[in-house]
């Protein structure tokens, strides 16, 4: 009787550690607020601290004051960012306003720190037209994509675009969530960039959730980060609930992608502590008190909050000061916004093409002449 033979391929050992490279998340400062890597921390000056402190709070405030106004019936759809601060404002201070933007629906702070007002940003969840005038002021910005993971696919012929006009020092970035990484769109955008060698920089945020769906369900891969690979694209986990560390990754990121190396992949891990959106979802009929708390207690602005305040940089009075100041900006961009005139038929297909179409220029003029009775 023959020997028994040994594996021609050992697949067991391979799909127990094609995982290893990427299960290493990058960290500066942990969850207790210790300083884990002092290397990298030292590169930070003290106003630059003051600065990403600063941003976390602008963007939970914001988050807080838009809440009250969806709850008020003021605002369409809303994509709550509680607890993704740091992965947002990071990467949102790391880029360049050269750059494209191409943001989801969650993604609002960051189109506002790349040039857009908060104005616009409600306009766009009222569904107003107006809200894209930034890019009529030159704004490098796309409008919020709806469509999970199109704006990977979107994103990555703009980062061709800036290859082939030999734009230098501008990359095209985007993000998706831990689901979106399940869409086709997701792999076909990183494969079309990495086959071009294009300027682009990829941003998965996960936050453990699509919608009521746990990221342990959305695929078997042990990290988002290592979906790359199969396209040729690196990939890296940071701690998005550490903003130093994710402004650290989005800027090496960045400086890889512009030095014509092609698109790198960044997979954030965070957390949505409250539900995916204004739009009925409940998060407490599938996350439970227990899955929630050790998230809460990474919560990034208490972790640098502690830094800075025990480099008396920052405290309270700070704080607190810079809440009112900001929620006064917000109730006032409410006001704008809600002064925007009415939207008529014809607005919306003006804003159609950029030179309407015969059959459009003909309704154009129809829809007018039953406006103007």
């Amino acid at each position: 009787m023959a020997a028994k033979s040994k594996h021609v391929v050992d697949f067991a050992k391979i799909k127990s550690t094609m995982s290893d490279p990427y299960k290493k998340p990058v960290q500066v400062i942990d969850e207790t607020g210790k300083i884990v890597n002092q290397e990298l921390f030292d590169q930070f000056s003290d106003d630059e601290l003051v600065t990403l402190m600063e941003k976390m709070v602008w963007e939970r405030a914001l988050h807080e004051q838009t809440m009250n106004f969806s709850r008020q019936g003021r605002l369409g759809f809303y994509a709550p960012t509680f607890g993704e601060e740091a992965s947002e404002m990071g990467i949102a201070h790391a880029m360049k306003k050269q750059d494209y933007l191409f943001p989801a629906y969650r993604d609002l702070p960051q189109l506002i720190q790349h040039g857009a007002t908060v104005k616009e940003g409600y306009l766009w969840s009222k569904g107003h037209y107006q809200a894209y005038d930034y890019v009529r002021r030159g704004v490098r910005a796309f409008i919020p994509q709806i469509i999970i993971g199109a704006q990977y696919v979107q994103s990555a012929g703009a980062a061709l675009g800036i290859k082939k006009n030999g734009e230098k020092d501008t990359i095209a970035y985007t993000f998706t969530g831990d689901g979106g990484t399940s869409q086709g769109d997701f792999y076909e955008g990183i494969n079309f960039a990495s086959s071009f060698q294009a300027p682009e920089v990829f941003f998965v945020q996960n936050n453990g959730w699509a919608i009521s769906v746990p990221r342990k369900t959305q695929t078997a891969a042990e990290t988002l980060a290592q979906k790359g690979v199969a396209s040729g694209v690196p990939g890296v986990q940071v701690d998005g609930m550490d903003i130093l560390a994710t402004y650290l990754v989005a800027k090496e990121a960045r400086d890889f992608a512009v030095a014509g190396n092609g698109p790198v992949l960044v997979e954030t891990l965070t957390y949505r502590f409250g539900a995916h959106s204004s739009a009925g979802d409940d998060p407490s009929r599938y996350r439970t008190k227990e899955e929630e708390k050790p998230w809460f207690d990474r919560d990034p602005l208490i972790r640098l909050r502690k830094v800075l305040t025990d480099k008396k940089l920052w405290d309270q009075d700070k704080e607190d000061k810079l809440v009112a100041q900001y929620k006064d900006e917000f109730k006032e961009a409410m006001k704008d916004a809600e002064a925007a005139p009415k939207q008529k038929v014809s607005d919306f297909l003006k804003h159609t093409f950029e030179v309407p179409t015969p059959d459009v220029a003909a309704d154009i003029k129809k829809f007018e002449a039953k406006e103007s009775k």
